[in-house]
């Protein structure tokens, strides 16, 4: 194989890869909402209206967190909806004065007959009732959007937990109300505990748990941590845990995390050969292709897709502080692995297999010679980049005369040890004292 043809085969040539590039579709809101259910389905909504740019697609969003919000009992998320809709969508979309008032009676009586409850337990001490209460008491806060007072009154129950079970219920209950709140440290500290009790844990459980240290992770740009408990998530999830994430967002959370972190062999051992997150993967078609186009080396492909995926995960919620780090590292990542098999490459070419310029290429490439994750210097007049590679021949010689004076150590010590035995010396030595 010629120069030319081998780099071209690193990633280059796009007619030997005929496999179709989606297009940047814009997102189907009313799918995409339809994977969630609960808080996190109004709060994945309210944050695409709030991040999105077209007029269109934040109608749209807002809508149908108006008509979700109607379902529940959050009157103060209802008011807020409202004011960002801003009488947009007509007369049917406004302030409903008459419902936020009813839900808010309906509130104050509920609350008063389950303090009432929780006081007559309390009374007559009895554990279990006493745990019922307490958990009554946080889902009716977190209904309404307390989510503060919820924690506090699922961690209560703490203390009267009699069996496994409950303990991962509790956990499970703090978890869910901790990633609503941002407060992953939480996450990290209930889902240790949850593991902690391992007789309790079903299969599903086990995959919530993954999945929440895996945001977790995420939340603390531990993108390695992340990736390895998104792959440890088995099948088994399903659409149980969808109130916090869909599997959709298992393998695009996973698959993105493992891209900007995993080694060569890992991704193929981890990634592409685990078959329980291959399944995943099938649900979300374009990252499975942009993972096996990284791995085989064709890169203008993967960048593609990567760049048709970048609008849209830009709109979720845990993932987009994470988007711009996570692709420079992912690029940087195929830069290495482009330029590591050659010892000299024409970066006309290389930046034709990157989709980018010369000139903004020698940048990339400068800040990774810069940062030693490249051995190369470049020719800017020619535009060639050469590796620096390490003389194999003087570094062997170097090793066998590092082998020998090591041998050569050990054997005189060996002889003076010997020698001071046959003499003993050591017995002598201690007679003397």
């Amino acid at each position: 194989m010629e120069a030319d043809e081998e780099i071209y085969a690193n990633g280059g040539d796009s007619t030997s890869h005929p496999r179709p590039i989606i297009s940047g579709e814009q997102l189907d809101i009313e799918a995409y909402a339809g994977l969630y259910s609960g808080r996190t389905k109004i709060a994945r909504l309210l944050f695409i209206a709030d991040h999105c740019d077209n007029p269109t697609m934040q109608l749209e969003a807002l809508r149908m967190a108006y008509e979700e919000i109607k379902k529940g009992e959050n009157t103060q998320l209802f008011r807020e909806v409202v004011l960002k809709l801003d009488g947009r969508l007509g007369p049917n979309y406004g302030t409903d004065s008459s419902w936020c008032e009813t839900v808010d009676r309906r509130a104050d009586q509920r609350k008063e007959r389950l303090e009432n409850e929780l006081n007559a337990y309390r009374t007559n001490l009895i554990k279990e009732s006493i745990r019922m209460g307490y958990n009554d008491f946080g889902d009716f806060y977190y209904a309404h959007g307390a989510l503060g007072d919820a924690f506090k009154s699922y961690v209560r129950t703490r203390d009267y937990c009699t069996t496994s079970k409950h303990i991962i219920h509790m956990c499970m209950s703090a978890i869910l109300v901790s990633i609503e709140m941002g407060q992953f440290s939480h996450v990290t500290s209930y889902v240790s505990k949850a593991e902690q009790t391992p007789e309790a844990l079903d299969p599903v459980t086990i995959a919530k748990l993954r999945c929440a240290a895996g945001l977790a992770h995420l939340e603390a740009k531990k993108y390695k941590l992340a990736a390895r408990k998104f792959l440890e998530v088995a099948p088994e999830l399903g659409n149980s845990f969808n109130e916090v994430i869909a599997p959709q967002d298992v393998a695009t959370y996973g698959g993105l995390c493992a891209l900007a972190s995993f080694e060569r062999t890992e991704l193929k051992n981890k990634v592409i050969d685990n078959l329980n997150f291959r399944n995943f993967l099938e649900l979300v078609p374009e990252v499975r292709e942009l993972i096996h186009d990284f791995y085989s080396s064709h890169y203008a492909s993967c960048l593609e897709y990567l760049g048709n995926l970048k609008a849209n995960v830009l709109l979720d919620i845990h993932l987009h502080d994470h988007v711009e780090t996570l692709y420079d590292q992912i690029r940087n990542k195929a830069l290495i692995q482009y330029t590591h098999p050659f010892v000299s490459v024409d970066l006309n070419m290389m930046a034709n297999a990157f989709k980018t310029s010369v000139a903004g290429l020698e940048k990339e490439l400068e800040a990774l010679i810069t940062d030693n994750q490249i051995q190369a210097r470049i020719d800017s007049h020619n535009k060639i980049l050469y590796a620096r590679h390490a003389d194999q021949r003087n570094a062997t010689f170097q090793r066998v005369l590092q082998t020998g004076s090591e041998f050569d150590r050990d054997v005189r010590a060996m002889l003076l040890r010997a020698s001071l035995i046959k003499h003993e010396y050591n017995l002598r030595a201690s007679r003397k004292l």
